[in-house]
């Protein structure tokens, strides 16, 4: 009996997490202001992450200046193209193809 009930509880499961959504059109789509705006993020949570590790001594001072200096400059290019973006007024931009 509780093989039953487990087997029927995983096709449930399958079923909740697999099921496509009918709905496509309401699942909302980033545009690329949005995405550069999470990537400036994840960006800057990196950096933090770098500056931490480096004080508890788990990168050596080249290492840390070469990763430091490699996310400063993917920063420092991202928020041009945000702010480039903004600028044009393309707060509304074309749609991510996902």
């Amino acid at each position: 009996m509780s093989t039953i009930t487990c087997a029927l509880l995983l096709i449930g499961i399958f079923a909740y997490v697999f099921w496509p959504e009918h709905r496509v059109e309401a699942q909302t789509q980033k545009t690329r202001l949005d995405f550069l705006r999470e990537r400036k993020d994840v960006i800057y949570d990196n950096l933090r992450d770098l500056n931490f590790e480096y004080r508890a001594g788990k990168y050596p001072e080249e290492d840390y200046q070469a990763q430091r200096a490699a996310l400063e400059n993917e920063a420092a290019e991202t928020i041009a193209e945000i702010e480039l973006l903004e600028r044009q007024g393309l707060t509304h931009s074309p749609k991510l193809s996902s």
